[in-house]
């Protein structure tokens, strides 16, 4: 070979199927790691999209309501309470409030009831046996009532107590709760 000139390289052969060169893939942690700072920024766009769709997503409220009389009635043993409330519903959703199952809580010293109301087919009962009620009576808020948006809603509703009417009227608190159908439930508390 004559002076000055250099010996061509030779040429990589081109690799076949089943002998690709990874090392230049996993050499090291430069080529395969993105950037930190456009990582970090998608991560907190990504963050804040989600902070807007779960504020403009969350639960609403669909209805409010009061609990606008309480009467109450002993048992003549003294056992229980008879009570009788009347409550106000509003729906202030964009669709109709289907009112599924109807219950009241009360919470006392003693302890905490629960009663599912009574079947509004029982009340000319319930009235009998306790004059001081009838004279407080008014439509019943039934099971099954629907209520159009902007729409509203008054009703009795009877329930019972285990609990004297002293214990009753010491009570710490009373609710009255409104299961519905497509919405989260209802919990009247009463205003002392």
């Amino acid at each position: 070979m004559p002076e000055g000139t250099t010996q061509p390289k030779p040429s990589k052969p081109a690799p076949d199927a089943g002998h690709i060169p990874i090392t230049e893939e996993m050499d090291s942690a430069k080529w395969t790691l993105p950037p930190v700072m456009p990582v970090v920024i998608v991560l907190l766009v990504l963050a804040a999209i989600i902070g807007v769709l779960a504020y403009v997503m969350r639960t609403k409220p669909g209805a409010s309501g009061a609990i606008t009389g309480v009467y109450a009635a002993e048992l003549p043993d003294k056992s229980s309470t008879m009570v009788l409330l009347d409550v106000h519903v509003t729906n202030i959703g964009d669709k109709p409030l289907w009112v599924r199952e109807i219950k009241a809580q009360l919470q006392s010293d003693r302890g905490e009831w629960t009663d599912d109301a009574a079947s509004p087919q029982d009340f000319a009962r319930y009235f009998q046996a306790f004059p001081s009620l009838s004279a407080h009576q008014s439509p019943p808020l039934k099971p099954e009532t629907k209520i159009a948006p902007g729409g509203e809603a008054e009703g009795m509703v009877l329930v019972s107590f285990p609990v004297s009417k002293d214990g009753f009227d010491q009570r710490k608190s009373l609710t009255v709760t409104l299961e519905n159908y497509d919405r989260q439930p209802l919990v009247i508390a009463e205003k002392k």
